[in-house]
């Protein structure tokens, strides 16, 4: 009950901080309208923020590997939540960009931390890690809604008010650290040793991770411009495209965690990429409505892996957990937010289909790289166990030992003790040593 009530806060705090990630893009349209702002101007401030956002991450990883920071959580998320709150109260570009690179900040320290109590709390649960997840899906997915709502009707101004999901998420950490630092009754203070890192294998992992950022990304940028195009112009089949885009990444994240509790991870994660290469060819190839489809089994598809990909990376280097969520849940992004404007010169320079073409090759690539990798074991607590008695073993030791040798018998206590007679030597054997 503990643990499920934990892993629910998580989730709820995730979307809570996700929002802010997503509340970028959506006051694009307002800073153009109000600031007159061009288009590279606008995108600049996104490519800013994500681009720092994701390089910070993995040096809060690498912090929270040396200690333990939990009071990072409520920090980082009122981070977040100020700097896009003070984003609109000033008309100057150099503030704008200021405040909104506070905000990335904000967000690349919550997550590393995050996910190493997040870690903690679902106990080791794919399940568990996918509903996470999804938490932030939900939140970035409901940024536009959030701005639309508390800007649409009124100017920048109106800014301070969406910190009201910071505040709330801050007042969500203090349960679930309570809950963390409280020892169950009758749990084991035993840990699990650390196993070795493989390096090569968490290497393979983050390329396979940045291919698949590439497509999502590229996909997330031009699926609306390219819906519109094939609909006749109709800026509803944009709207729905993009739409199904974010609801199958939220399918696929609990799908995801619940394939790999019946399989291994590396496993789910081959076959998701195989299937995301039929996907992705769907929604550029496929006519009329049914590009529809393939958005949202190529949303579902990448989403599958993921929740498994970040707990993958922590395996992979146990020793450097915060590093591993770090790199897979931010570096690796960026990637993709740097391939997006080549991607744009492309579609300029011939069209929008022949731009998103090469899109197909990239959940490929990723499937051959997880070919390659091993499905890592978790180590075992090591309990701790009594010393045998240096004298010899007990009676029951001894009727064991006799069930163990050959096929299960009864023996009655007269066959008993003649065993145990025959068994124990008449002379007194010392131990060595």
């Amino acid at each position: 009950m503990r643990r499920n009530t934990s892993i629910s806060l998580l989730a709820v705090g995730h979307a809570c901080v996700d929002i802010y990630q997503g509340a970028v893009a959506a006051l694009i349209p307002f800073f153009v309208a109000e600031r007159d702002y061009t288009y590279a101007v606008a995108s600049g401030i996104v490519l800013a923020a994500s681009l720092l956002s994701s390089v910070a991450q993995p040096v809060f990883g690498a912090l929270t590997d040396r200690w333990a920071m939990p009071w990072l959580l409520p920090v980082s998320t009122l981070l977040g939540g100020v700097g896009i709150a003070l984003s609109g109260l000033s008309g100057s570009y150099e503030l704008t960009l200021f405040f909104v690179a506070v905000s990335g900040i904000g967000v690349a320290a919550y997550h590393p931390e995050s996910a190493r109590v997040a870690r903690l709390a679902s106990e080791g649960s794919h399940s568990a890690m996918g509903w996470i997840s999804l938490g932030g899906n939900i939140g970035f997915a409901l940024a536009p809604l959030m701005v639309s709502a508390v800007i649409g009707h009124g100017s920048l101004r109106w800014t301070p008010v969406l910190v009201l999901p910071a505040l709330a998420r801050a007042a969500l950490c203090v349960p679930v650290l309570r809950m963390l630092a409280r020892p169950e009754a009758g749990a084991s203070k035993t840990e699990a040793p650390r196993g070795a890192d493989d390096v090569a294998s968490f290497v393979k992992l983050s390329l396979g991770v940045v291919f698949r950022s590439i497509v999502f990304t590229g996909l997330s940028t031009f699926i609306s411009l390219y819906a519109q195009q094939r609909m006749q112009g109709s800026t509803t089949a944009g709207t729905i495209a993009l739409f199904l885009l974010f609801l199958g990444g939220a399918v696929g994240s609990v799908l995801g965690g619940s394939l790999a509790n019946r399989y291994d991870r590396v496993h789910v994660s081959r076959w998701s990429y195989l299937l995301s290469v039929a996907a992705v060819t769907g929604v550029i190839y496929a006519p009329g409505p049914a590009m529809f489809l393939f958005v949202a089994l190529t949303s579902a598809g990448l989403y599958v892996p993921f929740s498994l990909q970040v707990t993958l990376g922590q395996d992979y280097l146990p020793s450097r957990i915060g590093t591993a969520s770090g790199v897979t849940l931010g570096l690796t992004v960026s990637i993709g937010c740097l391939i997006s404007p080549l991607l744009g010169h492309l579609a300029d320079s011939t069209s929008l289909k022949t731009a998103l073409t090469p899109l197909i090759a990239m959940p490929a690539l990723s499937w051959l790289l997880f070919r390659a990798l091993p499905e890592p074991t978790a180590p075992k607590p090591q309990a701790a166990h009594p010393r045998p008695h240096p004298r010899g073993r007990t009676r029951r030791a001894a009727r064991i030992n006799v069930h163990e040798q050959g096929p299960p018998t009864e023996l009655t206590d007269l066959q008993e003790r003649g065993f145990r007679q025959a068994s124990i030597p008449r002379s007194p054997v010392r131990d060595p040593g």
